[in-house]
């Protein structure tokens, strides 16, 4: 029996472990794999393989039960994760439903989840720009959280590396607070976009309308190729799971690339319960899993681990790791673990009409979404009542104006003849939100899921500074719609709970004193050096930019430094 044990543990046993499967996660799987470390890949929902597990990717709107509408009863039933806008018939299967994994609203906050190999890389909106010093010199700049422990510099190499391989459309547009990217063709703006764009810079300094930078292949280079991906389609199907690879997700690339390599084992259908930590030997040795089917426990074992589980549950799983040396979680010797989570402020947008371009309208659809305005409050100086800003996204289109009148024949008729309306145009805030004690998460003491680990309490909430951000927004863009000739402008604010923006961070920062921070500049974990942390957890503060493109970057480059460091022997 003895001798069985010990295989069992030699089974068991891999030179690294990654928590979760998606957008970071599969980063690290990656990097890990290339360069020879045997690598096991957890992830606490289902598999999903590409082009396998698509089942809507090719349907048409009239194969669809409800015509792309989910029934009254699976909304009513999902409040939560019903008010987000990819939550439809085509891709609810990717969605977290609400009484499947529940969790405690200290106060309300609409957590956005996808539990499947590949995590909610198959549903995001592949929005992708690089953070500038700009942004890392923010806390130091601001005084609001701590200072980030890295500078653009150390991270730019890191966002040429992943942008080569994931694919990112754009152009390289010479704004300092938006630096350029390793760019494929930008996928460009329609009529009334660009004339937006040309006013903006005709009138206002420091301010930009550019093309949307987003992970679709416009012109795949051969490393695409070479992944099995080929050209976006420009089908804007995107959260069905793309059959081209069209756009980056980990299912369609980092994943199979991984597996591909011949290191890595993926064990889905696994919930983290815990890491485990060696006191003797002073560092983590491995995971505990509870198998979600069999509800049976087991214990995986290796030298390093990444944990990539999406920010909050990267939380949870850390706060669940005690330890006599780690009472209050794996790593909390500063006691902020679990604090300073922030997250983006979408809660305001504006529309209005345009008069102009009467002869044109759009042909075909832009993936990257039309175009994207940089943030340009508080950038250079400070010059309002409120820390940081936001960024913006715009878009114009035109859309056939239907007449219902009529019976019969003179009904179709009225049907087809459609008239096309004036130009639509709008924007919606991207703010960035200041990371505070008091937006926290933490374990309920006495709920726990199925699988008996504790339901994570999340206390997260707006505060006067973004008050002012959103109403600046409004007033800023409402003055440059009307310089613009725009009319019928109409600004909309909206008090949606935090997590609707999908972009939560923070709980696990960043920072060079141990005293107030858990990672290093490295996302290695201060007091245990053989754990890194590169999802949105990881993050000091937020910036406006989304920020998957970062994460990826933070992976890449903690993975190098990890096999480096185990090459010395220094973990």
């Amino acid at each position: 029996m003895a001798n069985l044990n010990i295989d069992s543990v030699k089974e068991r046993t891999f030179d690294a472990i990654v928590i979760g499967s998606g957008m970071s996660g599969g980063w690290a799987a990656k990097e890990l794999t290339d360069k020879g470390l045997k690598t096991l890949i957890l992830e606490r929902g289902r598999d999903v393989k590409h082009l396998k597990d698509y089942p809507t990717t090719n349907l048409n709107p009239w194969e669809f039960p409800h015509h792309g509408t989910l029934p009254n009863e699976v909304q009513e039933g999902n409040p939560i994760v019903n008010r987000c806008y990819a939550f439809h018939e085509d891709a609810a299967h990717f969605f977290v439903k609400d009484k499947e994994h529940p969790y405690v609203q200290e106060k309300p906050f609409d957590w956005i989840r996808g539990y499947q190999v590949g995590g909610k890389s198959l549903m995001w909106a592949r929005q992708t720009q690089r953070w500038s010093d700009f942004d890392f010199e923010g806390p130091a700049r601001d005084g609001f959280a701590v200072d980030w422990p890295i500078r653009y510099k150390d991270i730019a190499p890191w966002y040429s590396y992943v942008e080569k391989f994931a694919g990112i459309s754009g152009n390289k547009d010479g704004i300092p607070e938006l630096p350029d990217g390793e760019f494929l063709p930008a996928f460009p703006l329609n009529d009334v976009e660009d004339y937006f764009s040309k006013h903006v810079k005709s009138k206002y300094k420091n301010r930009h309308v550019i093309s949307a930078r987003c992970a679709h292949l416009s012109k795949p280079n051969q490393i695409h190729l070479d992944q099995g991906r080929t050209q976006c389609q420009n089908r804007t199907l995107c959260q069905r799971g793309c059959p081209f690879g069209g756009y980056f997700s980990a299912n369609a690339s980092t994943i199979p690339w991984a597996l591909k390599s011949g290191h890595a084992t993926l064990r889905p259908f696994s919930v983290v319960h815990s890491i485990i930590y060696d006191e003797k030997l002073g560092k983590a040795t491995g995971v505990r899993v509870v198998d979600t089917n069999t509800k049976e426990t087991i214990d995986y074992f290796a030298k390093i681990i990444f944990v990539n589980a999406a920010a909050l549950n990267t939380n949870l799983i850390l706060l669940n790791s005690t330890s006599n040396r780690f009472p209050n979680g794996l790593g909390n010797d500063s006691g902020v673990l679990g604090k300073y989570v922030a997250f983006h402020n979408y809660s305001a947008r504006i529309s209005g009409e345009y008069d102009g371009f009467k002869d044109y309208t759009t042909n075909g659809r832009n993936p990257a979404g039309g175009g994207y305005i940089p943030r340009f409050r508080n950038v250079y100086k400070q010059e309002t009542d409120f820390l940081r800003g936001y960024a913006c996204g715009f878009y114009a289109g035109r859309y056939q104006q239907h007449n219902y009148d009529g019976v019969g024949q003179s009904l179709k008729e009225n049907l087809v003849k459609g008239d096309l309306s004036p130009w639509q145009v709008g924007s919606h805030m991207m703010g960035e939100t200041i990371p505070k004690a008091s937006n926290y998460v933490a374990l309920d003491k006495s709920l726990k899921d199925e699988w008996g680990v504790p339901q994570l309490k999340i206390s997260v909430d707006y505060d006067d500074n973004d008050e002012k951000m959103k109403k600046d927004f409004v007033e800023q863009l409402t003055e440059m719609f009307t310089s613009a000739g725009f009319t019928n402008i109409k600004a909309s604010t909206n008090h949606q709970a935090p997590g609707l923006d999908i972009h939560e961070m923070g709980g696990v920062r960043m920072g060079n004193d141990p005293k107030t921070s858990i990672l290093n500049k490295w996302n290695q974990m201060h007091a245990c050096k053989n754990v890194f942390v590169t999802d949105g957890a990881s993050m000091t503060s937020t910036s406006c930019q989304n920020p998957s493109l970062t994460y990826m970057a933070f992976t890449a480059r903690a993975a190098d430094y990890a096999i480096s460091e185990i090459k010395k022997g220094n973990i």
